[in-house]
């Protein structure tokens, strides 16, 4: 059977790469050395053309399920990465490939959870995590092997957002059930439990972390905003106003409720109201609407009450909110983003540049007791934080994510 790529090629040099040596092999100059997790199978990362691909080798069939399984997640919205193709017909003994292309700004938790990780970043990872296999289930994907190993996480404002990288064990329905919901519960609790244990036997956790109250802590948040979602709420006719506030905790959580459903309990006054669609990334779409700006939830929610600041300090509260928008990006976002120099652009995504510049504003100000303006912040941020941050773009050096490339695990876990 002769080589064959399947799928959304966008870059005709990946026929070119050596697909008759093993991924093991390849030479060092087809390759860039990013941070890497844990992982079944050999992953390399291959740079063509200014883009990172993740290539893991795979047998066929799980090539071909995984790569349609992402697609649909694609499809769905749903925080994955992106596939772009998957390779048959290497040579004899060689099993196929799946292509997928690299998530800028993201690390594996092991380039995160090092011995200088503190409590409350783990909180922020896992709360990440538990969002993540919300989404995936509100979607109707059934993982199957839920992990840190296979998930990557990209920094958002003063949290995390966790991203789907191996999708080989999932599967997509139309409505999971709650034992798949359960079952997927658990597998994550034995998975934490045993990675947690592994940090700890290197060394690499900090001592205030318990690996079991870790496993068990993963299962409390995902059930506490599984039912925050999907319960269902008894409350009296007079007290409509508590259905507006449950929207309210959804809308700062992150979703958007898209329809609600309401009846009348039999016999009484009270009425069994229950969200009926829920969507996730509320203030992403409206940022994005606004602005155009295509950013994390967190990121978003920042940035939108930045432009809000701004509505009420130039006194445009009466204004078009869609006349604001323009010119807060014009006045407020783009001219921070061109305040720091271009060959550090890279080391953030904007919007979280953005986001860390306003901390330090306020850190500053509360120093002068005054504002010092964003235009000092801007600078003062440049020369005395981001100088010192590593490059999360693709091209991350592993020395800088805290990972040794001697010691490092065979790959990310695409």
């Amino acid at each position: 059977m002769p080589l064959q790529i399947t799928g959304a090629l966008g870059d005709p040099d990946l026929i070119r790469l050596p697909w008759e040596t093993p991924l093991a092999e390849w030479p060092q100059h087809h390759l860039v050395d990013l941070p890497r997790g844990i992982s079944r199978h050999v992953v390399r990362f291959a740079r063509l053309s200014g883009k990172v691909y993740a290539i893991k080798e795979i047998s066929e069939r799980y090539a071909r399920r995984e790569y349609q399984l992402l697609w649909d997640l694609t499809r769905l919205d749903a925080p994955s990465v992106e596939p772009v193709a998957y390779v048959t017909g290497r040579d004899e003994g060689l099993d196929a490939a799946l292509i997928t292309r690299h998530l800028q700004f993201s690390l594996p938790y092991r380039a995160v959870m090092s011995g200088t990780l503190r409590p409350e970043t783990l909180t922020r990872l896992l709360d990440a995590l538990a969002v993540l296999l919300v989404r995936l289930h509100l979607n109707g994907f059934y993982w199957g092997d839920c992990s840190l190993s296979n998930t990557l996480f990209r920094r958002d404002a003063g949290a995390f957002a966790a991203y789907l990288v191996d999708a080989e064990t999932g599967e997509l329905h139309p409505m999971i059930s709650d034992g798949q919901r359960l079952a997927d519960i658990e597998t994550a609790h034995v998975n934490i439990f045993g990675e947690m244990l592994d940090l700890e036997a290197g060394g690499l956790l900090h001592p205030s972390i318990d690996p079991m109250e870790t496993a068990e802590d993963i299962v409390n948040r995902y059930h506490r905003l599984w039912e925050e979602i999907t319960q269902s709420e008894i409350i009296e006719e007079v007290d409509w106003h508590k259905v507006e506030q449950r929207i309210r905790r959804l809308n700062l959580l992150g979703f958007d409720v898209a329809e609600m459903m309401v009846r009348r309990k039999v016999g009484t006054g009270r009425l069994i109201v229950r969200p009926k669609v829920v969507d996730s990334g509320h203030h992403q779409r409206r940022l994005l609407r606004l602005t155009g700006l295509d950013v994390e939830e967190n990121q978003a929610r920042r940035l939108l009450n930045d432009l809000d600041g701004f509505r009420v300090a130039t006194g445009l509260r009466h204004e078009d909110e869609a006349i604001v928008a323009h010119r807060w990006l014009a006045e407020v976002f783009q001219p921070t983003i061109e305040a720091v120099p271009v060959p550090m652009r890279r080391k953030l995504e904007p919007a979280q540049i953005f986001h860390e510049v306003l901390d330090h504003r306020w850190f500053l100000s509360e120093e002068a007791g005054c504002d010092v303006g964003l235009e000092k912040a801007v600078r003062s941020y440049v020369e005395q934080v981001l100088v010192h941050k590593p490059d999360e773009s693709a091209l991350l050096p592993e020395s800088d994510a805290g990972l040794d490339s001697a010691a490092a695990p065979e790959s990310e876990a695409v």
